[in-house]
């Protein structure tokens, strides 16, 4: 196969992957089918491209495709006439839309991401089934940023869109009155997906990176969708004034920077005034909620390139306030952390101490966190042995050579 067709076909798959299982899946009420059209859509591309060369418009190509496929899967199941007269009449619409002018079909995958927090699908996986489902995230990485087997988590997604299917859960987003109890779960989806991508910038997967584009275009389009929702502008907030800071978590031989070493030179000022004033279009409407909270840190780490300085007792209270609403391992993790360089390292130590071994035992964070409390309280051995787990438990080559470098300045006072 040429190499330059399999990367078109790849890149369409990742960009329009979303897109195209939402307008499936809201026409049809069925996740899973519209899934598996697609995927024999993205198979045909794959064999027929190569012959007969890309199409203009290779995201129509690939919707006309899977509406054929979903068509047959529906007629060969041999649903009720009145279920299959939808799905045709539905995807006469698609074509049609094909061939006008203008886009060739109308993005929905806000109205997936509402449903997959219908409160008929168990609150567990609300998380897990949006990135997989808008974002193409498969199921073994979402199973291990959750923590549990590929099989287990293969098994809940399937469990819930199925629940879709049969429950005939609405793909709409819901009226203002419901918004309160949904919002919150796509909020966190399209942070998680953010998170992901983030991470993936230490890594070699270009993919991850992508997703974190996805993720704020999502975070546009529901403040779009939503202006007068505060958390909706924060979590925007939140995500760019990270993204500002993309290409400084790496120096020029590519190793990772810490966020207080950062040249804040080589921070996006023009994405970091954005980010300053969706916080305070938020904060008009006097409803702080966590997102908010967590931009308005991100604020203060970004005050950095203006004063030179860090405000630790600043973060401090702030972070007082997000483990208040959010009380998370992440959230206290971090405040230890920050406490750490606003009262000193025992201080932060203690606050750690105060973690059940449950919830740190795998988290890495915590134990480079608390290395670095250790070194800076004089605890050598101990530093060693914390950093040692958290280079084992670091899924990225650049941290873990920044981890190393640490470890090995420790060792070397030691002796």
């Amino acid at each position: 196969m040429n190499p330059d067709v399999g990367r078109a076909t790849e890149r369409v798959a990742r960009q329009s992957y979303g897109k195209l299982i939402a307008f499936l899946a809201a026409r049809s009420g069925d996740v899973p089918s519209a899934e598996d059209a697609l995927s024999e859509a993205l198979a045909a591309a794959l064999d027929s491209w190569p012959e007969r060369g890309i199409p203009d418009n290779p995201e129509a190509w690939l919707m006309v495709a899977a509406r054929r496929n979903l068509y047959r899967a529906a007629r060969h199941a041999k649903v009720k006439t009145a279920a299959r007269d939808t799905v045709t009449m539905a995807f006469e619409e698609a074509e049609e839309r094909m061939n006008a002018d203008g886009p060739a079909f109308p993005d929905e995958r806000l109205k997936l991401l509402f449903t997959c927090t219908h409160p008929a699908i168990d609150r567990s996986v609300h998380t897990p089934l949006m990135l997989q489902t808008v974002l193409g995230i498969d199921a073994k990485t979402i199973a291990r940023a959750f923590i549990v087997s590929p099989e287990t988590m293969s098994q809940r997604l399937v469990r819930a869109k199925t629940k879709i299917r049969e429950a005939h859960i609405p793909f709409t987003v819901p009226d203002r009155s419901m918004l309160p109890g949904r919002l919150a779960g796509v909020l966190s989806a399209i942070y998680a997906a953010y998170g992901l991508g983030w991470d993936g910038l230490d890594g070699e997967d270009g993919k991850h990176g992508s997703l974190a584009d996805e993720a704020i275009w999502l975070g546009r389009a529901l403040l779009a969708t939503l202006p007068e929702e505060p958390e909706t502008a924060g979590l925007l907030s939140l995500m760019l004034y990270c993204e500002a800071r993309r290409s400084a978590r790496r120096n020029a031989e590519g190793r990772y920077v810490p966020l207080d070493e950062q040249d804040t030179a080589r921070w996006n000022a023009i994405m970091i005034a954005e980010a300053d004033n969706l916080l305070r279009q938020a904060g008009a409407f006097d409803r702080f909620g966590p997102f908010q909270c967590q931009a308005a840190i991100q604020s203060v780490h970004t005050e950095r390139h203006r004063s030179g300085g860090t405000d630790w007792a600043a973060l401090a209270m702030l972070y007082d306030a997000l483990v208040l609403m959010t009380p998370t391992t992440g959230a206290r993790v971090s405040r230890a952390a920050v406490i750490g360089r606003a009262q000193g390292a025992t201080a932060g130590l203690h606050h750690l101490n105060q973690m059940a071994e449950r919830d740190i035992a795998t988290y890495q964070p915590h134990w480079a966190v608390r290395a670095h409390l250790l070194a800076e309280a004089g605890e050598t051995e101990s530093a060693v042995v914390a950093y040692r787990t958290a280079i084992g438990l670091s899924d990225s080559p650049s941290v873990r050579e920044f981890l190393q470098t640490r470890l090995d300045a420790v060792q070397a006072d030691k002796n």
